[in-house]
């Protein structure tokens, strides 16, 4: 059974940084997408960033230039670091890992910017 812990979420000022993770444990096919969504209150789950096995990445437009994502494929970890927070960017973050048959969430991590 595949699971994602995440860790790294909390309360920030604008401008200011933090710096998520999210490690994989269980069987993971070597060909996968790890990613971190968000989901702000009353608003849908929105994608901030994924990045593939091999490194292709994606970024929303909302979060370019300000976010960076990378993984250590040897740790089946992703991270997340954020940069220049907004309050906008208050959200529930979540790890997500695509398979080739399914997918898996983490639990969230709550990120507060203040202004």
């Amino acid at each position: 059974q595949v699971q994602l812990v995440e860790s790294g979420g909390g309360l920030v000022q604008a401008g200011g940084s933090l710096r998520l993770s999210c490690a994989a444990s269980g069987s993971i096919f070597s060909s996968n997408v790890m990613g971190w969504y968000r989901q702000a209150p009353g608003k849908q789950r929105e994608l901030v960033a994924h990045i593939t096995s091999v490194g292709s990445i994606l970024y929303a437009d909302s979060v370019k230039a300000r976010f960076t994502i990378s993984r250590d494929n040897g740790k089946n970890t992703v991270y997340l670091q954020m940069r220049s927070l907004k309050p906008e960017d208050t959200a529930v973050y979540y790890c997500n890992l695509k398979l080739p048959n399914f997918e898996v969430w983490g639990q969230g991590t709550l990120v507060t910017v203040s202004s």
